[in-house]
């Protein structure tokens, strides 16, 4: 039995919301991950087996690997089609805000989505939700957003209307954002989840195989390239970090989700507790952080008050405007500051 972590009520004022709605817009971050792209596609595949219309909107590119999950094929990029994308958002009755905290994380949907006179229901595990929904369903002590997801389909029992392709959907969330259940959140409820979607018998080594044993040669090339030439060590501060330009990526056929887990391989190494991966966006004088850490080193902490970001303890990210070489000049001056492990 999946305990209810929400309250009555709102279990209820959901359920009121599902039945007296009929069209559903499911968004969810910029640089959609295996969790986004999981519960928004697992959610709509439960909302449609209800007579639902639910369409899934996602603001930019997903990474290859993602694309085999059911329902992908009918995802709506904000990019590629911004005005039936706003006439989507302007007409929902619904929209369903996934794994975000913030409409500063939907980048150019964020306008169009405030605008909208739908209710908005937040589904989020992430610190610090801001309050744009009517509705907000947000723990941070929860693994995913697919958790989350589930929970709720479970609370308002509804389980039997799952079927195998949402369960596939949710299952690759979990399981991605937990580093196939390495690391954070992941107490018993979680494995009492996992035993319910197998349940509807997905195949998890299939799944497995689809998000970790399916890239591109030009991964792994970049990867071999990232370890020898590109990581540095500092072992005094039992840190690592990992550093990439636009130009280095070209020149290994980059595509998007190709860095996706790079951040986490120095942790592999003996005495390193956390890890910093730095990266050119294709938005000038812009750097994307990721950061990630072992134990109780507070990689939100570190990113809100160096790199403009936050998270999770464990897992968390940021951003730096300016060059490459400023902000790789911030984080040594940052862990010489910052009490570290």
């Amino acid at each position: 039995m999946i305990k209810n972590i929400f309250s009555d009520t709102d279990i209820e004022r959901l359920r009121g919301v599902i039945a007296d709605n009929s069209f559903f817009v499911l968004t969810c971050h910029t640089g959609p991950d295996g969790d986004a792209l999981g519960s928004t596609l697992g959610l709509a595949q439960y909302l449609r087996s209800l007579g639902k219309e639910a369409l899934v909107l996602v603001p930019d590119a997903f990474p290859d690997f993602l694309a085999w999950m059911p329902g992908a094929q009918d995802i709506l990029r904000y990019d590629k089609y911004p005005d039936k994308a706003q006439l989507m958002l302007a007409t929902a009755d619904v929209i369903l805000a996934l794994d975000y905290n913030g409409l500063g994380r939907v980048g150019d949907m964020a306008p169009a989505i405030e605008k909208s006179k739908a209710t908005k229901v937040l589904i989020d595990h992430h610190l610090q939700p801001e309050a744009f929904c009517h509705l907000q369903f947000s723990n941070p002590h929860l693994s995913s957003t697919c958790e989350v997801v589930f929970r709720l389909i479970y609370a308002l029992g509804h389980y039997d209307q799952l079927d195998k392709a949402a369960c596939e959907c949710l299952y690759t969330g979990l399981m991605t954002d937990t580093g196939n259940f390495s690391y954070g959140p992941c107490g018993q409820d979680v494995y009492m989840i996992i035993s319910l979607l197998m349940q509807k018998e997905i195949n998890k080594e299939r799944i497995y195989n689809k998000v970790f044993n399916n890239y591109s040669e030009g991964r792994l090339r970049l990867m071999g390239y990232v370890l020898y030439e590109k990581m540095r060590v500092f072992p005094e501060q039992h840190a690592a970090l990992i550093t990439l330009s636009r130009e280095e990526m070209s020149r290994f056929n980059f595509v998007k989700g190709d860095t996706e887990g790079l951040v986490n391989i120095p942790l592999q190494m003996k005495g390193i507790y956390f890890s910093a991966f730095l990266r050119e966006d294709t938005e000038k004088d812009l750097i994307r952080v990721s950061l990630r850490s072992q134990g109780t080193f507070p990689c939100n902490k570190f990113s809100a008050q160096y790199f403009n970001g936050g998270g999770h303890l464990n897992a968390s990210g940021g951003q730096h405007h300016g060059t490459l070489d400023e902000a790789i000049a911030l984080f040594e001056q940052a862990i010489t500051e910052f009490p570290m492990p």
